[in-house]
């Protein structure tokens, strides 16, 4: 096989711009704390079991006399336990791959794992790859995370179905693309650049890592028809496979409609607020800005960030609606002008 030029480059000496901030202020924002790790990864997986039994208990009680209201309730829990299921996947892992959110550190990888499992989330990968998106946000020649301008569409029968249900053809490309990765095979210019071959313990960790994926959720399935329990396949083993509406509502605004190259962050990344529920499932990175800014900060403590340097950051839409109200005007603007980036209107005196 003749080696392809790499497009990315790794040497990024970005000056970001960072808003002030109190030296002792962030300190005490960048503190870790088990018991804020436990609420939020004990409450999410325990809530992600809990939508799973109530699916798996609906469909063992269907039957001829009680349809009418057992599959409807059936249909309601696959519904909300699929939307949690998305983030199981790399939004939780995300937290944990900064190594923020526990105080003791090996809890933070041994989640970090956990959730991959249960997501067959590419960590290993996602970690390497993450780590150059925040060293160059959005700056086209280093970081192949996130290239902009980002595009989706409305009028796809796949948008709609992976939204609110399940599309088969995406889960047999997740399972394809993990088969190939066990073999010790990557595709790509931004796999094999966050992932090159000179690196031989990252490619052999990697590929064993997808064989784990593999072997394990495939003996799970195996055990899971030998008992009769089959059903657990559609719970456990493609339970992050279906209704990801929330998740692409709360995700995709983090860099939509925004500008490349540019070293400020306020221009490349968005906030928003939201209510307790999404920021819960979201893992707060609805203050998306401000993590880009000070990483080291904990999910949990976004929000007093927010507050201790909101005078310097462009003013955050409220709520899912007026934020998707704003990401559609965008998009709107956008579609009639391939030129357009929305550039946020940073406060009187910032940089």
């Amino acid at each position: 096989m003749t080696a392809t030029a790499d497009p990315f480059e790794d040497d990024a000496k970005i000056s970001w711009y960072r808003s002030p901030i109190d030296r002792d202020v962030l300190a005490g924002l960048m503190r870790r704390s088990d018991l804020r790790g436990w609420l939020q990864t004990g409450g999410h997986l325990g809530a992600y079991a809990a939508t799973g039994t109530l699916a798996y208990l609906a469909f063992g009680n269907v039957d001829g006399g009680n349809w009418y209201w057992s599959v409807p309730l059936l249909l309601a829990a696959l519904f909300v336990h699929g939307t949690l299921g998305q983030f199981t996947g790399l939004i939780a892992i995300h937290e944990l791959m900064h190594r923020t959110v526990f105080r003791t550190k090996a809890l933070n990888p041994f989640f970090e794992k956990v959730y991959a499992f249960l997501s067959w989330s590419d960590y290993l990968w996602y970690r390497a790859s993450h780590v150059r998106h925040h060293r160059a946000t959005c700056h086209r020649e280093h970081d192949g995370e996130v290239v902009l301008p980002l595009r989706f569409s409305l009028r796809s029968r796949r948008f709609w179905l992976t939204m609110f249900a399940f599309y088969p053809p995406d889960a047999w490309a997740k399972l394809r693309t993990v088969w190939r990765h066990a073999r010790g095979r990557i595709d790509g210019d931004w796999y094999n650049h966050v992932i090159p071959e000179s690196n031989v313990d990252l490619r052999r960790r990697h590929r064993n890592w997808a064989r784990t994926l593999l072997v394990g959720h495939g003996l799970l399935a195996l055990v899971f028809v030998a008992t009769g329990n089959w059903f657990l396949i559609v719970v456990f083993t493609f339970g992050a496979f279906y209704c990801r509406w929330l998740i692409f509502l709360c995700g995709q605004p983090q860099h939509y409609g925004l500008n490349s190259d540019v070293p400020d962050f306020r221009y490349n990344t968005r906030t928003f607020t939201c209510s307790w529920l999404p920021a819960f499932c979201y893992w707060n990175m609805q203050y998306h800005l401000e993590h880009h800014m000070f990483s080291a900060v904990p999910f949990y403590n976004l929000p007093k960030l927010r507050k201790a340097i909101e005078h310097d950051l462009p003013p955050a839409t409220h709520g899912l609606r007026e934020t998707w109200r704003e990401m559609l005007a965008i998009r709107a603007r956008a579609i009639a002008d391939a030129a357009y980036r929305h550039t946020p209107a940073i406060p009187a005196g910032g940089a």
